[in-house]
C-alpha cells in the first residue's frame, strides 16, 4: 500500500527556479513489522508536503512493548488520538486528521517511555495549485454540462468560481441482460436482474457499484468500486469494501486540441465494466483528460489530488495503474517519469512519449509540408513521393495531420472560451491564447518581447525528404526545391518562409522539467504495458501511429540503458483504439496487476530493474496477434525490424525527421548543425544545384550523430513551478 514518511520539505520555487523534492518512499508492505526503535508516524494519502484540502490520513506505527491505546497524536499541539483506529494485529494506528490548517503543519506521535515521532506536512487548498503554478485565467466551469453516468442529469451550477459541486453518492448495478440501471431509492431487496461477479481476488459479490463525486483543482473528481448498500455496512478508510481487490485503475482521458480554459464536463470513466468486475476501484478527475486539460503537469497535481481523496475516503491502494490511449498515454507517461509514486504501474494505448514534442513534431512538420505540396510546388510530386517524404504508411495521414497541427495555432482550438475572450492579432491582442505553448506558460515562461510563452518549436537545419533524395523516390531538383520553399511558423503559427527557431530557454526547460519526456525518471522504476490497436492503415489518416511506441522504449533505452521493464502488445483494429472488450487489452491489465503484485513482495536487495524483470510473469509475452478473422498470438519482440512477422502485419512506418534522419526517439528539439557535405548523399549534384542547397543551409544541416542543442537529463523529480 502507498505510505509516504517524512521527507527534507523543498521550498516552493519561481517559473525556472527549479530543485527536485524528495522523491516518494517505495510502498510498504500490507502488514509492516513494528518498528525497532520508537513511534513512526507517516502519511498514507500522499507525500507529506503536498497534502490538500485540510486533511489527511494517517499512519503511525507502535513497537510491540507499547500499549496502543497508550499512544497521543496531536496536530499542532492539539490532541487528535481520538480519530485513530487500532490495528492490533499489525502494531499500527491509522486516522483521518483534520482541520490542518494552510501551509506548515507539524503533527507528533507520542507514549511513555520517550517515544516520540514528528512530522510536518504542508497544506494547499482543495482548489489547488500544488505544484503547478498559478492557476490559469480565464477559466470556465462545466460542472452544468457533466452528465452523470449512468444516474443521469448533470451535476448543476458550481458552487464557486473553483467550479466546486456539492459532493454526491450514487449507486448503479450490472443487470443480467448486460447493461447498467440506477440503484432504486430507498431499496430493501435487490432487484430481480442484478448481477453478480467474481473479483480477481475470487470473491463472489452482487454486481452493486458505488460512485462518489466531487472536486479537486478546479476539477470534478469521480471514484468507484464495488459496493453492495445493503450486505455491507459503509466503507472506511480502516473498513474495506468486500468486492474491492485493494487495486486501483486511474483512468486518463485523451484528446488535446481545445484543452484549455476550462474544467471538462467528463472525467476518463469511472463505469468500464470489465475493471470493476474484477474489483479493481477506479479513479478520475475532469483534468485528468487532455480534452480539457492539454498539459501534463496540471494533469499530475490533479491525478494526486484524486488519489489523496479516493485513500482519505476508503484507505490505502496496494497500487495503482494509470490506464490510457492517446491523450492518456501522454498523461501516464509523464506523470509517472516526473511525479514518481502516483501510479505504480502504467497500461498506455495509442500511445505517445508526450504532446509537446514527439506529437507536435511530426504534426508540425505535416503542416508544412502539407502546405509546400498544396499551395507552393512548382514541380509536380506525386502522392507516393509525397508520402514517402512524410514516412507515413498511407498517403492521408498528411493531410489528416496538417489539421491536428492547429493545436500550435492560438486561435483556431479555443473550445469553449467565449469568443470576445479569444486572442485576436488584431482586435483582441491581449486575449486568451488557445495553443499547447500558452497552456504551459507556468513551465516556459513568457517571451519578454511579445509577452507569449516561450516556444521550444524548431525546423532549423532540417533536410526534409533526405532519405527519398538518396533512395532515388525524389530527384535533387524536388528535394532542393521543398527544403527552400517549406518555412516554418511564426509566433502565431502562420506559416512563413523561415525556419523556425526555437527558444532555447524553453528548449532547456523542456528537458529539464521532463515536458520531453526523459524516461530515466520514475519511468525507470515501473513496468510499462504499451497496447497498441494498429491504426496507421486507416483510410482517414489517423493520427495514432505505431512508431510512438518504438520513441518511447529507444528514450528508455537511452536514459536507462534498458527498457527492460517496457513490454508491447499489438493487434489490428477490431476491438478500436482502447477498448476493454479486447482479450489483449484485458490481458495486458491482469498481467500488470500480477506483475506489480510481484514485484511488491519482492524484498531482497537487488537492483530495481532487476526485481522488475524477475517479477514479470511468464504469461507476459512481447509480440502481436495476427489479421485473421481467429487470430492467434506471435511471440516476437517488436523492434521495427523489416524481417519480423509483426512488422510484416504491421508496418512501423516512419515520420518527417526520421526521414531527415533523425533517431525513432524523436527526443531532439533544436539539432546542432554542421556544413553540408557532397559526399553525405547518394546523387551527384551539379555545381548551381550544390550552390542552392548551400544557400538553403547556409548555417548548416542538421548533425543527428550527436546531443540537440541544450539537451541534457533531468534536474529532477516532483518539481515545482
Amino acid at each position: 500500500m502507498d505510505r509516504f514518511s517524512v521527507a527534507a520539505l523543498a521550498a516552493s520555487m519561481l517559473v525556472l527556479a527549479l530543485v527536485s523534492a524528495a522523491p516518494a518512499a517505495p510502498a510498504a508492505p500490507a502488514a509492516p513489522a513494528a518498528p525497532s526503535g520508537g513511534l513512526e508516524i507517516s502519511t498514507l494519502s500522499g507525500r507529506p508536503d503536498t497534502v490538500a484540502g485540510g486533511n489527511t490520513l494517517l499512519r503511525v506505527d507502535v513497537p510491540r512493548h507499547v500499549a496502543l491505546d497508550r499512544v497521543r497524536v496531536t496536530l499542532n499541539g492539539d490532541d487528535v488520538s481520538g480519530v485513530f483506529v487500532a490495528d492490533r494485529a499489525g502494531r499500527t494506528l491509522t486516522g483521518l486528521v483534520h482541520g490542518l490548517r494552510r501551509g506548515p503543519n507539524t503533527l507528533v506521535a507520542s507514549a511513555p517511555g520517550r517515544h516520540r515521532d514528528r512530522l510536518d506536512v504542508v497544506n494547499h487548498p482543495q482548489e489547488g495549485p500544488v505544484f503547478s503554478g498559478p492557476h490559469q485565467q480565464p477559466y470556465t466551469c462545466e460542472t452544468a454540462q457533466f452528465a452523470v453516468p449512468v444516474i443521469g442529469g448533470t451535476l448543476g451550477q458550481p458552487l464557486d468560481e473553483n467550479c466546486t459541486v456539492e459532493p454526491r453518492v450514487d449507486y448503479f448495478y450490472r443487470t443480467t441482460a448486460g447493461g447498467y440501471a440506477p440503484w432504486p431509492a430507498d431499496a430493501t431487496s435487490y432487484p430481480a436482474d442484478l448481477a453478480d461477479t467474481t473479483t480477481s481476488a475470487g470473491v463472489n459479490v452482487p454486481f452493486i457499484v458505488r460512485m462518489e463525486t466531487g472536486s479537486a483543482n478546479r476539477a470534478v473528481v469521480q471514484t468507484s468500486m464495488l459496493h453492495d448498500p445493503l450486505g455491507e455496512t459503509e466503507p472506511t478508510p480502516t473498513r474495506r469494501a468486500d468486492g474491492w481487490n485493494g487495486r486501483a485503475v486511474f483512468t486518463l482521458g485523451g484528446g488535446c486540441s481545445g484543452g484549455w480554459y476550462r474544467s471538462g464536463a467528463g472525467t476518463g470513466g469511472v463505469t468500464d465494466a470489465f475493471l470493476l468486475g474484477q474489483g479493481y476501484a477506479l479513479m478520475s478527475s475532469s483534468l485528468n483528460v487532455f480534452g480539457n486539460n492539454c498539459n501534463d503537469l496540471t494533469a499530475a497535481e490533479s491525478a494526486m489530488m484524486t488519489k489523496e481523496l479516493f485513500v482519505e475516503r476508503y484507505g490505502p491502494v496496494e497500487h495503482t495503474i494509470g490506464f490510457g490511449c492517446s491523450g492518456g498515454s501522454y498523461q501516464a507517461h509523464q506523470i509517472t517519469d516526473n511525479y514518481p509514486g502516483i501510479f505504480d504501474g502504467i497500461v498506455v494505448g495509442c500511445s505517445f512519449p508526450e504532446v509537446g514534442f514527439g506529437t507536435v513534431g511530426f504534426i508540425s512538420d505535416a503542416w508544412l509540408l502539407h502546405e509546400y505540396f498544396t499551395n507552393d510546388a512548382t514541380l509536380a510530386w506525386s502522392q507516393e513521393q509525397q508520402r514517402r517524404v512524410a514516412g507515413f504508411a498511407t498517403y492521408a495521414t498528411l493531410p489528416s495531420m496538417a489539421v491536428s497541427a492547429g493545436r500550435i495555432d492560438p486561435r483556431r482550438f479555443c473550445g469553449i472560451l467565449p469568443v470576445e475572450q479569444r486572442y485576436d492579432p488584431v482586435t483582441n491582442p491581449g486575449g486568451a491564447r488557445c495553443d499547447v505553448y500558452d497552456h504551459a506558460i507556468n513551465v516556459y515562461g513568457a517571451d519578454p518581447g511579445t509577452g507569449f510563452a516561450r516556444r521550444p518549436l524548431d525546423n532549423v537545419g532540417i533536410q526534409y525528404g533526405l532519405a527519398t533524395l538518396n533512395d532515388g523516390t525524389i530527384t535533387p531538383e524536388q528535394f532542393l526545391e521543398l527544403n527552400e520553399r517549406v518555412g516554418g511558423f511564426d509566433a502565431d503559427a502562420n506559416i512563413v518562409a523561415g525556419r523556425t527557431v526555437a527558444d532555447l530557454d524553453a528548449t532547456r526547460i523542456a528537458y529539464r522539467t521532463g515536458r520531453l519526456t526523459n524516461g530515466g525518471g520514475g519511468l525507470a522504476d515501473v513496468p510499462i504495458i504499451d497496447y497498441r490497436a494498429y491504426y496507421d492503415d486507416q483510410p482517414w489518416g489517423d493520427i495514432h501511429v505505431r512508431y510512438h511506441t518504438s520513441s518511447m522504449r529507444e528514450r528508455l533505452e537511452n536514459a536507462n540503458g534498458t527498457a527492460a521493464n517496457h513490454v508491447s502488445l499489438l493487434e489490428d483494429a477490431r476491438y478500436g483504439l482502447f477498448s476493454t472488450q479486447s482479450p489483449l487489452l484485458r490481458h495486458a491489465i491482469t498481467q500488470m496487476d500480477r506483475w506489480l503484485t510481484t514485484l511488491a513482495a519482492d524484498d531482497s536487495g537487488a537492483a530495481r530493474i532487476d526485481k522488475i524483470v524477475a517479477a514479470r510473469p511468464v504469461e507476459l509475452v512481447e509480440g502481436c496477434m495476427t489479421r485473421a478473422a481467429a487470430p492467434v498470438f506471435v511471440a516476437e519482440t517488436l523492434d521495427r525490424d523489416p524481417a519480423g512477422e509483426c512488422e510484416r502485419l504491421y508496418p512501423s512506418a516512419s515520420f518527417p525527421r526520421e526521414v531527415a534522419g533523425e533517431s525513432v526517439a524523436a527526443d531532439v528539439v533544436k539539432c546542432r548543425l554542421r556544413p553540408p557535405e557532397r559526399d553525405d548523399y547518394a546523387v551527384e549534384w551539379t555545381d548551381e544545384q550544390w550552390q542552392r542547397l548551400t544557400t538553403v543551409f547556409a548555417g548548416g544541416v542538421c548533425d543527428y550523430g550527436v546531443p540537440g542543442v541544450e539537451q541534457q537529463g533531468l534536474a529532477g523529480t516532483w518539481l515545482r513551478f
